[in-house]
């Protein structure tokens, strides 16, 4: 999940560089029994996305492993479901303690990833544990290191490369999505203006047909 910064004084460039440099971890959040919590991440196409959650234990606050997850009590499980930003379903899981999951997105926009717990009586506060990472974040820079010999430098340099290429596919991204904003604003301004004209025309008319009539009123009573 890409981390923000804002800042007034900075320059974009900069700021693209400072979020990339970033670096990105789980957060933590508190969900209660028979509510839903959704989180959202705006990801590009083409852009791999991979995320990690797991239920935090209620005693220690420590996150649960695959081997003590039986030691849970059974309030303490939720579902998950990852859709696209337009609505198709990417991942889902059901009344589970710990999970995954990888897609590359095949659409631009906000994708969410939505937890709910069943509701429970009495309530209880379910905390948990989600990693989701997109772009150069999600790549597993240390399989790669492991799978090609290289020397730590190298790595560097090729995490410093991809950051570069996201970079600069960002600035187009972000320009293209400028340029869909910037043709909304003048055809919603094209037809603010014509709802302009046809409010005044009515208006125009209205009080021409209110001076007729008031006339008339007037001839027929002989006032005028």
């Amino acid at each position: 999940m890409a981390a923000r910064v804002h800042h007034r004084s900075l320059p974009p460039l900069l700021l693209l560089l400072l979020a990339a440099a970033l670096p990105a971890g789980a957060l933590r959040f508190d969900l209660h029994s028979g509510h839903t919590k959704c989180i959202s991440d705006d990801i590009k196409v083409g852009a791999m996305a991979v995320g990690k959650y797991h239920i935090v234990a209620p005693d220690d606050g420590t996150p649960s492993l695959l081997s003590s997850s039986q030691q849970l009590p059974d309030s303490h499980r939720f579902s998950l479901r990852v859709t696209s930003p337009y609505g198709n379903s990417l991942h889902y899981a059901e009344n589970v303690h710990s999970g995954n999951f990888a897609f590359t997105a095949s659409e631009a926009g906000d994708y969410l990833a939505c937890f709910w717990a069943p509701d429970h009586r009495p309530p209880v506060t379910v905390a948990f544990e989600f990693d989701w990472r997109s772009g150069v974040s999600a790549r597993d820079w240390s399989a790669v290191a492991k799978k090609g010999q290289v020397e730590t430098m190298e790595v560097e340099l090729r995490k410093l490369e991809d950051t570069i290429k996201s970079i600069h596919e960002e600035m187009f991204y972000l320009r293209e999505r400028e340029e869909e904003m910037q043709k909304l604003n003048r055809r919603t301004n094209s037809r603010m203006a014509w709802l302009g004209f046809l409010s005044l025309a009515i208006c125009l008319s209205v009080a021409g047909l209110q001076l007729w009539h008031l006339k008339n009123f007037f001839e027929t009573k002989k006032l005028l």
